[in-house]
């Protein structure tokens, strides 16, 4: 909207909507043409097998592949891209290789997971073998450093972060997330956009304190082209449902955007 791409992680559909086929529904439904996409929809739709640590073997690798492909064209025909996606990593070589060859089957531009400096050294090596992003996603205690140099980031060039506002807003007790955008902002792979209030509530978006319609701004102003992305994390109101709710957080986007 006026240049600033926003999105919506489908966690924000949780509860409601599992298939691949509903989630691309819901996010048309809503306006949307891009998405980071959770790991259900997507084992739904492609056969991946689920737990800790799948090992599919080679045949099933290739028709898992073969799915993704499927499954991208499938969004891309509707007009929806699937920028991120939250495959949980397993802990092998050959799995954590093949979330990437995933990610790039799906048309990603990377892969989230929450935050980890040990998680950050492990993945460098494949992304870059890949050029596929890691972004890591912050909660209130654990977010990226603002007064000195973050140290994830000097394991690869595609080591970045899934800045959520709202965790950051809340975990510092109130502080504005823009001079953390402002210093990373070319390493950030997207935001989530939640409101929340000095003391940790979620609220729907307008109740609470996190400067959302701010963060809208400065985006738009610097012309900054990562997404952000729409997470519906507080509690459904009664007698609505998560595609409207997330409906509502897009219509806060442009009229913050106007």
């Amino acid at each position: 909207f006026n240049g600033v791409r926003i999105g919506c992680i489908t966690y924000s559909y949780r509860g409601e909507i599992n298939s691949a086929e509903d989630t691309l529904k819901a996010l048309i439904t809503d306006g949307l043409s891009e998405c980071e996409m959770m790991n259900g929809p997507i084992r739904a739709f492609t056969g991946l097998p689920g737990g800790k640590d799948p090992q599919p073997t080679d045949a099933q690798r290739e028709a898992i592949i073969a799915k993704c492909v499927e499954m991208r064209k499938l969004y891309n025909d509707a007009g929806v891209n699937m920028h991120l996606h939250k495959i949980p990593f397993g802990s092998s070589n050959e799995a954590i290789d093949f979330n990437f060859q995933i990610a790039k089957a799906l048309g990603c531009r990377g892969i989230t997971l929450e935050r980890n400096e040990g998680m950050a050294k492990k993945l460098a090596p494949f992304a870059d073998k890949h050029k596929i992003w890691v972004g890591f996603h912050n909660h209130t205690e654990n977010y990226p450093k603002l007064e000195d140099h973050d140290p994830i980031l000097d394991h690869s060039p595609f080591i970045g972060f899934n800045v959520d506002i709202g965790h950051y807003f809340a975990g510092t007790k109130g502080k504005s997330p823009i001079p953390l955008l402002e210093k990373y902002h070319d390493r950030i792979v997207s935001l989530h956009l939640k409101d929340r209030t000095v003391d940790g509530k979620n609220l729907p978006w307008g109740q609470g304190q996190t400067p959302i319609k701010e963060v809208l701004q400065l985006m738009k102003k610097e012309k900054w082209t990562f997404p952000g992305d729409i997470e519906v994390e507080y509690k459904i109101p009664a007698g609505s449902t998560a595609v409207a709710e997330v409906g509502k957080c897009v219509q806060y986007c442009k009229e913050a955007l106007a």
